[in-house]
């Protein structure tokens, strides 16, 4: 079973609920694909035993292939080459944004010259280890990089289907989101019962609803400010997974970096109750 923890805001508490989860059950593979900001592994502590770079293919023009006939630039969907026409000296040029580049491949692909060939450029880091019993995997984005949903999908092809699989997914709704939750087979919705909380639950709810994929509800720190979320759920037949409280005790465990499960053990109990209530949706 795979099971994506997402929010559509950050600061929801969506790594905590991740993290405490997979420490409630057995026989578990923990993904952190927030690949640009990754932080279960400090509640974690994972030994990290392998490591390996994670790459894109990037176009590369043989100019002296070349025509500028401007094939490349049609086909390309994201705006990475730009085409010089050719002037009075009769040669245009080519040029490459590799940060705008998706690793689609239609550019060498459909070339009339096949004067293009693709060029590995790292972007990151894919690192797997051992953490509390269970194995961890996690990537690391390199600073300034902006495309991070290939990294998240190498990061994914090492999900092992034997185990339950709990995948810590980048914050919001855009692309990166997708990328992470698009394999699961039920998706925790973390939100805080605020307009803001409210707000981006609801654009979360409308990308997994076209997506297809079952979901429930978690509330952090339920009891600050309204119910609006409540009703919204109510509402829209949305199942509530579980409530948490506002927690002086929790926020104090989570500033050290102490999962709430390890010193506050009757939480145990709660996130195995919710994991028993996806399962039985399932």
């Amino acid at each position: 079973m795979i099971i994506s923890v997402a929010s559509g805001k950050g600061g929801t508490g969506k790594t905590t609920i991740a993290v405490n989860l997979a420490l409630s059950l057995s026989n578990v593979q923990f993904l952190d694909c927030d690949v640009e900001e990754p932080n279960a592994h400090i509640f974690l502590k994972p030994e990290i035993r392998e490591k390996f770079l994670a790459f894109i293919p990037v176009p590369e023009v043989d100019e002296a292939k070349c025509n500028a006939c401007g094939k490349c630039r049609e086909v390309c969907a994201y705006h990475a080459i730009a085409v010089i026409p050719p002037g009075d000296s009769g040669k245009g040029s080519v040029l490459v944004f590799p940060h705008l580049c998706h690793g689609c491949g239609a550019c060498s692909l459909l070339c009339p010259q096949k004067a293009i060939k693709e060029v590995n450029k790292e972007i990151g880091v894919v690192e797997i280890g051992q953490a509390r019993g269970m194995q961890f995997i996690h990537g690391k984005l390199n600073v300034g990089e902006i495309m991070s949903p290939p990294l998240i999908r190498q990061v994914e092809d090492r999900i092992d289907s034997d185990k339950t699989v709990i995948i810590d997914a980048p914050p919001g709704t855009s692309c990166p989101v997708i990328a992470a939750v698009k394999k699961s087979d039920y998706c925790i919705l973390v939100t805080e019962p605020t307009p803001f909380g409210l707000n981006d639950l609801v654009l979360a709810v409308e990308v997994l609803r076209k997506m297809k994929i079952l979901f429930g509800v978690v509330i952090n720190r339920s009891d600050i400010g309204d119910d609006k979320v409540e009703r919204f759920c109510q509402d829209n037949k949305i199942p509530i997974l579980m409530r948490i409280p506002f927690d002086k005790e929790i926020a104090l465990l989570y500033s050290r970096g102490i999962p709430i499960v390890q010193e506050k053990t009757e939480y145990k109990d709660r996130f195995r109750n919710m994991f028993n209530k996806i399962k039985e949706r399932l």
